[in-house]
């Protein structure tokens, strides 16, 4: 496995929260990474959640944390962000503003920061985990805590 340090996990550590670091064998052949991930750990897909970057109508670039398993509803994401619409943003252009590959991009440690949304369906859990920067590297730690450390906006996101 590669380096446990990285971006999401300095500024994780920066902003004084606990957590515990994971890892698994990352298939860059897997359909679905959240879901991969999720089935490596052994874990509940509710309780892995994956980053998405989307673009408001604004041009606004924001993420969204949401379980592996859910679609992300980009009505719901406009909503809570105060625009009209949103749409994905094309991986490249996700890969520039995060600083992170597609299947590493974590809602800690972006190269730009971007406004986060984390699905509602989190505070149901005491724990969740996001991803920690890097392909096969997951943050797992208490939703509250990421709230706090993100300055995330809580929303019902998923479809």
């Amino acid at each position: 496995m590669s380096s446990r340090v990285t971006p999401a996990t300095r500024a994780a550590e920066a902003a004084g929260i606990p957590f515990r670091l994971l890892e698994y064998a990352y298939d860059p052949d897997a359909d679905a990474i959240g879901l991969h991930a999720a089935a490596s750990l052994g874990m509940d897909p509710a309780l892995v959640f994956k980053t998405l970057v989307a673009v408001l109508d604004s041009g606004e670039m924001v993420c969204a944390a949401i379980p592996s398993a859910a679609r992300l509803g980009l009505k719901a994401l406009a909503a809570a962000a105060g625009a009209r619409r949103a749409e994905m943003a094309p991986p490249a252009k996700a890969e520039r503003a995060t600083g992170y590959v597609v299947g590493g991009i974590s809602p800690f440690g972006q190269k730009k920061r971007l406004r986060c949304f984390l699905d509602a369906s989190a505070l149901a859990h005491p724990e969740i985990v996001v991803n920690g920067g890097r392909r096969g590297l997951q943050i797992l730690l208490a939703p509250a805590d990421a709230v706090k450390a993100l300055g995330a906006t809580v929303a019902a996101i998923s479809a």
